[in-house]
């Protein structure tokens, strides 16, 4: 279908023309601006208000595009790069090949902004559910330094290996949250089936109960009745408002200070963090990227706004001319003396990308045997946990038959 397109041009003596061609897309007019021997300022789709609207309409949304075709999309276009394709050919060629109408519609928007001059760190950023600020600020450094392809590459290797380390967090917690919820399912059970008939058992009887039985009593029928209603009404609202507090900057630094704080959480947490800001730090730095505008990238990869924070000082120094292992030793919770130890001997070698990927490969080792150990002591504490409470309740209710006779009495 062809299409009218307003250009405005600058000619060869640099005057200015505009005016308005038919063609079959943008790349088309594009082409037949260049044609008349004149360079192309700007070229957009002439269209009525109306007609505006009801191609908005029409247009289709770009649904959920999956992590992994966003990680098969920076790989291929790596390769296509890498292998001497233009850049709006590799996105036309990815576009072409795209699995599914979501991906297709987003590698197409893509294409489009990158043939109409926009540059590809800008047209990814319109696109901020695939494509993080740490994506687009490492694609940005890589067509600013030449190097758009390396840094590709590089950006598809981190996102494979961050994958990999977060499904062993996942997989680590399955059984946990399994046990919990298995746990709680069971008292609800006790509490609104069990406990009741019992309790009618011993009021038939007469006489005095426990008090841990009484307890159990009161806290079935509160569970059991309006009550119970209100209180969990009360839970919901109050995890609501939790969830909402911790998006707001305060109550996120104040949630990060307190999980950091937990004993062995708390260093799973932040050696976590070392591990993306040391690979990610090192990446930049081996492809090229100035170090500050490395750290800036590597900081907001870290995904810990408490721990960012002393990484924002560390760039302040550096920027007046401190060296990069002193200004991180005043962050001594996030970094351990031997990480400054090898980044300040990294310094002196010129070996410092090569460095800190190999101590984010060192730390990643020593996560995944912390997350073992961390799961090692969870599934113990939370097998004694339910067991305490289920026969807390068990032994509550059967406290009275031990003394039936008198009861009965």
């Amino acid at each position: 279908m062809t299409t009218t397109f307003a250009y405005t041009a600058v000619g060869s003596k640099g005057e200015k023309t505009s005016g308005t061609l038919s063609a079959d897309n943008k790349a088309a007019a594009i082409a037949q601006v260049i044609q008349k021997g004149l360079h192309p300022v700007s070229i957009n789709e002439e269209t009525s208000a109306a007609a505006k609207a009801k191609a908005a309409a029409a247009a289709p949304r770009p649904g959920r595009v999956p992590a992994k075709a966003v990680e098969s999309f920076t790989r291929e276009l790596a390769n296509l790069l890498a292998g001497g394709v233009p850049l709006a050919r590799a996105l036309s060629l990815l576009r072409r090949e795209a699995s599914s109408a979501a991906v297709k519609y987003l590698w197409g928007c893509i294409h489009d902004d990158v043939v109409g001059g926009t540059s590809l760190a800008d047209s990814l950023a319109k696109w901020p559910k695939s494509f993080s600020n740490v994506y687009v600020a490492m694609v940005r450094a890589g067509e600013a330094g030449g190097f758009l392809d390396v840094v590709l590459n590089q950006i598809a290797d981190f996102r494979a290996r961050e994958s990999d380390l977060k499904g062993k967090v996942k997989a680590a917690m399955i059984y946990p949250c399994v046990l919990a919820c298995l746990g709680v399912l069971v008292l609800i059970f006790l509490l609104t089936f069990f406990i009741p008939r019992f309790s009618t058992m011993f009021t038939e009887f007469g006489g005095s109960l426990p008090d841990l039985t009484r307890f159990i009593i009161w806290l079935s029928g509160v569970v059991g009745s309006l009550y119970g209603i209100v209180v969990a009404v009360a839970l919901v609202i109050g995890v609501l408002w939790l969830r909402r507090s911790i998006q707001s900057d305060i109550g996120r630094r104040r949630f990060e200070k307190t999980l950091l704080a937990v004993p062995v959480l708390g260093t799973v947490i932040s050696h976590f963090a070392l591990v993306r800001f040391c690979r990610m730090l090192g990446t930049l730095v081996g492809a090229g990227v100035p170090l500050v505008a490395s750290l800036r990238v590597a900081r907001e990869a870290i995904g810990n706004q408490t721990l960012s924070d002393t990484v924002s000082n560390a760039i302040d120094q550096v920027q007046r001319g401190t060296a990069l292992s002193k200004s991180l030793s005043e962050s001594a919770e996030f970094f351990p003396a031997s990480v400054i130890e090898t980044i300040a001997v990294a310094e002196e070698t010129g070996r410092l990308d090569k460095e800190l990927v190999r101590v984010a490969s060192s730390f990643e080792t020593d996560l995944d045997r912390q997350l073992r150990m961390l799961v090692a002591v969870l599934e113990p504490l939370m097998l004694f946990v339910m067991a305490g409470l289920i026969g807390t309740v068990v032994i509550g209710m059967l406290l009275p038959i031990f003394n039936v006779q008198e009861l009965i009495k």
